[in-house]
């Protein structure tokens, strides 16, 4: 059903004749003739429309228009992930990479530019487990296997640790067992 606008009348066979007061996000304030203040999920199938008001203002966003908009967003960032905090001694630091060969030039990196590039991979490797994890086609064995892998890699990432604020925050390769 299509986002009903306030004042239109509609129809509900326990309630009766209504006239939509507020849309709300999932629900409808209806005032009904046999009833009086109602709230009804916007995918009520009992409920009829008799008559939309001409001009009618929208109300908002249907949820449909909501959930277009988020996942649009999941889509462009790749998920939703909270912003990580560099430790303090890093601000304002350089990373500076020396060839062995004296004649090649080095290379400075700002240290905030690495680690929002450590985070980056990251957060990329977080949707590639999620998407392992969801796979249709992927057994519980290629899950698992695939899984192991990630691990290895954040194992193999915990050289930048160093960076983070957080302890939490911290890549963690796979534990040993001893």
């Amino acid at each position: 059903m299509e986002d009903l606008a306030i004042g239109t009348r509609v129809k509900h066979p326990v309630y009766g004749e209504g006239l939509v007061s507020k849309s709300h996000l999932t629900v409808y304030e209806i005032y009904f003739e046999r009833g009086g203040k109602v709230e009804l999920t916007k995918y009520n199938p009992d409920l009829k429309i008799l008559d939309v008001p001409e001009n009618a203002p929208r109300t908002g966003l249907s949820l449909a228009e909501v959930e277009e908009a988020i996942t649009f967003v999941l889509d462009k960032y790749q998920g939703l992930s909270y912003a990580l905090k560099m430790a303090d001694k890093w601000k304002d630091g350089v990373l500076e990479m020396k060839p062995g060969n004296p004649s090649l030039q080095s290379k400075e990196v700002p240290i905030d530019v690495f680690f929002h590039k450590i985070v980056m991979l990251r957060d990329r490797l977080r949707v590639l487990e999620q998407n392992i994890n969801t796979h249709p086609k992927l057994d519980d064995t290629d899950r698992v296997q695939l899984q192991q892998y990630i691990t290895r890699i954040y194992g193999s990432l915990t050289t930048f640790n160093v960076l983070f604020a957080e302890k939490d925050d911290y890549f963690v390769g796979q534990k040993s067992s001893s």
